[in-house]
């Protein structure tokens, strides 16, 4: 059996999202929205993962999240996404191309850096 690590990204009043690991590894992460009956999860996870894994996976997500948090619903609802990060955007990312701006563009039109 493995042991996941589940850390919390952010949590709201009706949903949670946690960054997935095993061991020092980072294997995905799962987006948790309760309603007042059924709770719903987005799965996401790499492209290597068997479908027995990602139901061991489920499972563990189940019992130390979801039941912890809502031990009475009628149903959990996973969807699974398996396949690879290609890129993280962020606010901070376009305040960072702002202050570049004031750099020299070359010739070719590249910004040096």
């Amino acid at each position: 059996m493995t042991d996941y690590v589940f850390e919390r990204e952010c949590r709201t009043p009706y949903s949670e999202c946690y960054v997935l690991g095993s061991g020092e590894e980072e294997i995905g992460r799962v987006d948790i929205h309760y309603t007042p009956s059924i709770t719903y999860a987005t799965l996401c996870v790499g492209e290597d993962m068997t479908e027995d894994d990602i139901r061991a996976l489920v499972e563990e997500i189940d019992e130390r999240l979801v039941l912890t948090t809502d031990p009475f619903r009628e149903d959990f609802v996973v969807t699974v996404w398996a396949g690879r990060e290609a890129a993280v955007f962020s606010d901070e990312d376009v305040e960072d191309e702002d202050e570049d701006e004031d750099e020299e563009v070359e010739g070719n039109g590249r910004r040096e850096r």
